[in-house]
């Protein structure tokens, strides 16, 4: 096995160069993934505040009273005196985002059954002055109903019936059409920017092997050696086999061990399959680059083009969603984009029938097409570079 040995240590040669990729991916993904589940969680949660808003009354009676008392629900009332620029300077300096005015009249507008509005003053795309235009309205579209179905209703009947009503809350429950799995966020995120980190690490290690190996001089000296082609082939592919096994499993463990409260489930099965199946064609990618560069800064220029350039338009950093069609168009010819379109589809998965996984597999099926590709070219090039 000397040939496997020394593959073995020509990596703990270039050991230092390549944990360099492996902390970087350890940082950015720990901070880039933690940002990014945060954000998600704020995008799929909702809390209702209060907005602060300004409460002015020409006239006082039991129907304003109960609709003040009903608003105060979704608004804190600021006391503003009822002047032209304290109001507007109450606007501008964002005391307040509303400016509720009950004209004179209204009480008695509104129990004959007239058409009356409410006078308010606003800042401009406020989203919290939606909430309380609702409350509004499905106040006094409430009171409005009372007011012309029942005949000689009084304004303290009213206010109690609207009391009563509007303190209900409907129930809503989301249901899914399968068992519901934990916030797999985190996990798809830190197994988008493992392609980058990944693909780097194994371009270096290898193309360190294939730099060794197809030095003219070694090629003599191994063509004398006892040992037979066949057999130094194979420790020869043994070797660059063990490394990016390594290289995988300890970005996979790495994962597991950070977001090792959601890893229990089928989703993290299919992204460590998936991950498994981009080692892989991260390993001929590597073999091909090996067989074509001569000298190490060549392998470093080339390193960066093709793992950074992949993961930037494939949806890596950036997610795929947000970035063009064109741009799309373009990285769908690279092994990276169907790597993280898996990914995504797997985050999404609650149930794991082959309707749902054939998407995912067709993803996996691509990637290992990539892989037969680029192994082929690198043997026909392989080839051509030792008969001359």
């Amino acid at each position: 096995m000397q040939v496997f040995k020394l593959c073995m240590n020509i990596i703990k040669k270039n050991l230092g160069i390549l944990m360099i990729y492996v902390i970087v991916f350890i940082m950015v993904s720990l901070i880039m993934s933690a940002n990014m589940n945060q954000d998600m969680k704020k995008i799929t949660s909702f809390n209702s505040n209060k907005a602060d808003i300004a409460f002015i009354s020409e006239e006082s009676s039991t129907l304003i009273n109960g609709f003040k008392e009903e608003l105060g629900k979704v608004a804190n009332f600021v006391e503003i005196p009822d002047k032209t620029e304290d109001l507007q300077d109450a606007l501008f300096f964002r005391t307040v985002s509303y400016i509720l005015r009950v004209p004179k009249g209204f009480t008695e507008s509104f129990m004959s059954g007239e058409a009356v509005q409410l006078e308010k003053t606003i800042v401009p795309d406020s989203f919290s002055n939606t909430y309380i235009d609702l409350s509004i309205d499905q106040y006094l579209n409430a009171a409005r109903v009372y007011v012309t179905t029942l005949d000689g209703i009084t304004q303290e009947e009213l206010v109690a019936h609207l009391k009563a009503d509007l303190v209900e809350n409907a129930l809503v429950e989301v249901k899914t059409n399968g068992e519901k799995t934990e916030n797999q966020n985190y996990a798809n995120y830190f197994f988008n920017y493992f392609s980058y980190s990944l693909l780097s690490v194994i371009i270096m290690g290898m193309s360190a092997l294939m730099l060794v190996f197809n030095k003219r001089d070694l090629k003599l000296r191994n063509g004398c050696s006892p040992i037979s082609t066949t057999s130094m082939n194979l420790q020869f592919i043994l070797g660059n086999l063990v490394f990016t096994f390594s290289a995988w499993l300890l970005m996979v463990l790495l994962c597991l061990v950070v977001n090792y409260k959601n890893s229990s489930n089928l989703n993290t099965v299919y992204f460590i399959l998936n991950s498994f199946v981009f080692a892989l064609c991260c390993a001929s990618i590597s073999y091909l680059i090996g067989n074509l560069v001569k000298s190490p800064n060549t392998v470093s220029m080339i390193c960066n083009v093709v793992a950074l350039g992949l993961s930037f338009i494939s949806g890596a950093f950036v997610p795929q969603e947000l970035l063009g069609g064109p741009v799309l168009k373009i990285a769908s010819f690279g092994p990276t984009y169907w790597f993280i379109k898996a990914n995504n589809a797997i985050a999404q998965l609650s149930q794991f029938d082959y309707t749902h996984l054939k998407p995912i597999f067709s993803d996996m099926l691509i990637l290992i097409c990539f892989t037969v590709a680029f192994f082929s070219v690198a043997l026909v090039i392989g080839k051509k570079r030792r008969y001359s």
